[in-house]
């Protein structure tokens, strides 16, 4: 039901994209390439790097903004809980590129829906949402 709320108003947001699936797809996987430690010659690779850390280390970051804001008023989006591990970064960039392996090629998915929804599946909460019965 969480999982549904979140998607549900990331769709609502609006299709406008300054950045999209396909080129965080291609970045994250240099990304991914940098953490394996292999070397390129094309200093784009570093730049592309960068790019999809940064965006992934952004949205994690104004997820947790909004978290806290919404606790405040007596809410907790409980969408997804990143771990405090010294290896986040790397985990971020391979949950997001777990979630394009799920995504049939060209549907032209909005980016900001598919990483809230890779980091919701790879990075549950433990706590529920839902009273216990």
């Amino acid at each position: 039901m969480k999982r549904l709320l979140l998607i549900a108003a990331l769709l609502a947001a609006g299709h406008a994209q300054a950045y999209t699936g396909q080129e965080l797809r291609e970045d994250c996987q240099a990304a991914e390439a940098f953490y394996a430690g292999e070397k390129s010659n094309d200093p784009y690779q570093s730049v592309r790097s960068g790019r999809c850390i940064g965006y992934l280390a952004g949205f994690a970051d104004g997820y947790a903004i909004g978290d806290f804001l919404s606790e405040k008023v007596g809410v907790k989006l409980n969408a997804f809980c990143l771990p405090k591990t010294p290896d986040l970064s790397s985990r971020l960039v391979r949950a997001v590129l777990g979630g394009f392996d799920r995504v049939p090629p060209n549907t032209g998915v909005n980016t900001a829906t598919l990483v809230a929804s890779s980091l919701s599946r790879s990075f549950p909460c433990a706590d529920s949402l839902e009273p216990k019965k």
